[in-house]
C-alpha cells in the first residue's frame, strides 16, 4: 500500500489563510509538482508532472521506506538584451515525499522520464500477493497441510 502524507503543505495552507494571502473559498497555488497515483495489477504507478525540468535536475532517494523525489525548474536562458515581462512559472527546488508501506518492494522501483512526465512503477513485494497452498495427499487418506497430517476423522477434540 502507498501511503502520502504532506504536513507542510496542510501548514502552508493555514499560514495563508492566517496571513489573508488565500481567503477561505478561493483555490490556492497548485502544488508545482503534482502527481497521480494508482494500483495496475501487481504494481503501484505514480505519475508526477515535471514541464520544465530536464532529467539531470531530478533527484530519487529511497531511505528506510521513505521515497524523496526532487527536481529543480531553473529559469531560461534569456539571451542578451531579453528582458521577461511576466514570469509565473515557479523555479526552484521542489520535494515531494512517499512513504511507502512494508507490501511495496522499494528494491525493484523503475522510473522513467518523458516529455515532462516523471512515472514511477513500484511492484507489490512477493510475500504479500496472493497465493495458493497446495494440499498434498499422505497415506491412508491423510492429508498433509501446512505440515500437519490431518486425518480421515471428523472428530474435533474440544
Amino acid at each position: 500500500m502507498l501511503m502520502r502524507t504532506d504536513p507542510f503543505r496542510e501548514l502552508d495552507r493555514l499560514a495563508q489563510q492566517l496571513t489573508g494571502a488565500v481567503t477561505p473559498g478561493t483555490w490556492s497555488r497548485p502544488s508545482p509538482m503534482p502527481m497521480d497515483a494508482y494500483r495496475s495489477g501487481d504494481e503501484y504507478v505514480i505519475v508526477f508532472d515535471l514541464p520544465g525540468v530536464s532529467p539531470d535536475a531530478i533527484d530519487l532517494d529511497i531511505e528506510r521506506n521513505v521515497l524523496t523525489v526532487k527536481a529543480e525548474r531553473r529559469p531560461a536562458a534569456l539571451g542578451e538584451g531579453v528582458e521577461m515581462q511576466v514570469a509565473e512559472r515557479p523555479l526552484g527546488v521542489f520535494s515531494r515525499q512517499l512513504f511507502l508501506g512494508d507490501t511495496l518492494d522499494a528494491e525493484r522501483i523503475g522510473a522513467s522520464y518523458e516529455n515532462g512526465v516523471l512515472t514511477l512503477k513500484i511492484p507489490v513485494a512477493a510475500q504479500a500477493k496472493p497465493r495458493k497452498i497446495a494440499i498434498a495427499e499422505g497415506e491412508s487418506g491423510s492429508r498433509t497441510v501446512a505440515g500437519e497430517t490431518v486425518g480421515d476423522s471428523k472428530q474435533i477434540d474440544a
